[in-house]
């Protein structure tokens, strides 16, 4: 069964639009441009092939051609703007149309890009005139017959719509692309520098030719990437570990606007239609590293997820900045020089208060994080831990960054990536640390109020015994103020619980005043610090308002002014006044919805 004219008219279109994209020369300014071929909306001629507009390319909807007539009228369209052919100034429009269209013609069949069609020959023996000589000849003599007929729109309209027609806000594309940060002349010094390369490597027999066209174009991301791992040993090893996925399609459908990272599928995802230069390439490509790198995810401890992505973006930035690694994107990004030396989590907090502003933000990813949660389906690392992976490949990129003297480092980077190796302490451990500042060891003093045993070598000489001074006992006690609202777990109640009792009877701490808080608050009075994690039963398990529980302890007279309190909570909670000493113990993964001024224990 044949294909239905305008079935098969679309098909060749496509084909020839492939065509021109696996050209090094033609593919970065493809990535640029708009095509409009709607038939409500194109403002092609009937009798032409496309009109090129200053914001976009208005193909014929219909005209069926072969795939490579089209590769050849398109690379002659995108010339308009590679050459910068736009120019008012010009009095005689299809004149300078003309002209323009001679050089353009004869750059593509030199570079022998698709096929002309029928309508375009050439006369023999031309001089190698530019433009500009072109266009005073055809002023003064006339446009001939055969430069008429180059024009892809029509021999009545060049190929450029004139001044009066042009339009200053985009159209809605036919093939969606993104605005560009790169100009048209450095796009096109791009893909000239890409054909050179890519000649020099099929010279040299590192890649081969097929069927006329070169294989896959060595874009700037790979250039990039290579220099990493060939120059910069710090990241080298990370970079080298990752996949890089630059479809048009993926980041479209994920709304990434420049680039992403998937630590988990170790890949990173690049818009192509972005159109970064090298130099560009390397700093983003740094950036998404450093969040691997910095372990940036799982230091999140339950932030908001799209303020934190902000947060660690304004201190990666600052360290890219200064350390010189290629050159920050034209379309901007987010820096403050007033941040500076600060870690993320001080950047957090600073900003947490402005949210209304911050969420206005764009990171690289555009209005939402660039470091990616499994949402692309991407198979993972044959091994399950990432974390001590990403740590030994930053490990041995700083060792050799070091040993190779490549160049400073900024001093808060350094800090971070040796914490970052530093095994995490323990949360029971660190618990331990806040008994053993609250709580240090008791005195001990001689009494005969209650003798020893007496020698048998002197009975008659009395011993006195060692006994913990009792002034000391006094005051020495801590509030626990516990969460048992239906949200708290009760495995980390238990185990909450059995290390503060242990931490407890260890540091001699005869009794503690417990609180339970759910709706409201219920009063335990002091317990003995053995019975806490075995005979306490949890009453309420309803919601959670824990200020009351804490305002009992702050005024009870039977509490020392300066006893330390204890609140185990999973942060879901409101913002809370705390007069005295204190500390948190929440579940891994939580966080509080507002600043703490005591520590903070996560139970693991």
């Amino acid at each position: 069964m044949s294909k239905k004219p305008n079935q098969a008219a679309i098909q060749a279109f496509d084909s020839g639009v492939a065509l021109l994209k696996a050209h090094p020369v033609f593919a970065p300014l493809y990535a640029r441009v708009y095509l409009i071929r709607g038939e409500s909306v194109s403002q092609c001629p009937r009798d032409g092939w496309a009109l090129v507009h200053n914001d976009a390319i208005h193909v014929h909807p219909k005209r069926l051609a072969r795939p490579e007539q089209w590769a050849f009228v398109l690379g002659q369209c995108l010339l308009y703007y590679a050459m910068e052919l736009f120019q008012k100034d010009r009095a005689h429009w299809s004149a300078w149309c003309a002209a323009c269209d001679v050089v353009i013609v004869r750059f593509l069949k030199a570079l022998r890009v698709g096929v002309a069609p029928d309508h375009i020959n050439l006369p023999d023996g031309l001089p190698g005139w530019d433009e500009c000589r072109w266009y005073t000849e055809f002023c003064e003599q006339g446009i001939p017959p055969w430069a008429s007929a180059l024009s892809p729109a029509s021999t009545r309209i060049g190929g450029m719509a004139e001044p009066a027609a042009w339009v200053h806000a985009p159209r809605i594309p036919y093939y969606q692309n993104y605005p560009r940060s790169q100009s048209w002349s450095d796009a096109f010094a791009a893909g000239i520098s890409n054909s050179v390369a890519q000649a020099v490597e099929v010279a040299a027999g590192s890649r081969d030719a097929l069927g006329g066209q070169h294989t896959r174009l060595r874009s700037a991301s790979e250039r990039a990437r290579s220099w990493f791992i060939s120059s910069y040993p710090l990241l080298g090893a990370m970079v080298s570990a990752f996949e890089f996925i630059e479809n048009a399609e993926i980041t479209r459908r994920e709304e990434i606007s420049v680039a992403a990272v998937d630590e988990v599928a170790c890949t990173i995802y690049l818009n192509p239609a972005v159109g970064l230069s090298e130099l560009e390439a390397r700093f983003v490509i740094a950036h998404e590293i450093l969040h691997v790198a910095l372990r940036h995810l799982d230091r999140r401890q339950g932030r908001d997820p799209y303020l934190w992505n902000v947060a660690c973006d304004y201190v990666i930035n600052a360290w890219l900045i200064e350390m010189q690694i290629g050159v920050p994107p034209s379309i901007g990004l987010l820096h403050d020089p007033q941040l500076k030396g600060l870690s993320a989590e001080e950047v957090y907090d600073r900003i947490v208060g402005d949210m209304r502003r911050i969420r206005k933000l764009m990171t690289l990813a555009g209005h939402q994080g660039d470091m990616l949660e499994r949402r692309l389906c991407r198979p993972a690392l044959p091994f399950t831990d990432l974390d001590a992976f990403y740590k030994e490949q930053l490990s041995k990129g700083l060792a050799l960054h070091e040993h190779q003297g490549r160049g400073l480092l900024p001093a808060g980077m350094i800090e971070e990536i040796r914490a970052l190796l530093q095994p995490p302490i323990a949360w029971d451990v660190q618990l331990a640390r806040w008994f053993d500042h609250h709580f240090p060891p008791l005195e001990r003093v001689r009494s005969y109020a209650r003798l020893s045993r007496r020698q048998s070598a002197t009975p008659d000489i009395p011993r006195p015994r060692q006994v913990i001074d009792s002034r000391w006992l006094d005051g020495r006690t801590f509030g626990v103020v516990l969460d048992t609202s239906g949200s708290m777990e009760r495995h980390l109640l238990a185990k909450a619980l059995g290390a503060i009792a242990s931490y407890a009877m260890a540091k001699e701490v005869p009794a503690v005043r417990v609180i339970f808080c759910d709706a409201q608050a219920h009063d335990a009075g002091y317990m003995p610090a053995e019975e806490i994690a075995g005979r306490v039963q949890v009453k309420g398990r309803g919601g959670t308002v824990l200020q009351p529980g804490i305002d009992r302890l702050q005024t009870a007279t039977d509490f020392p002014k300066d006893g330390p309190m204890l609140i185990i909570t999973d942060g879901e909670c409101d913002m809370l006044a705390i007069r005295r000493e204190h500390a948190f113990l929440l579940p891994k993964g939580r966080r509080l919805p507002f600043m703490p001024r005591g520590e903070v224990f996560f139970l693991s």
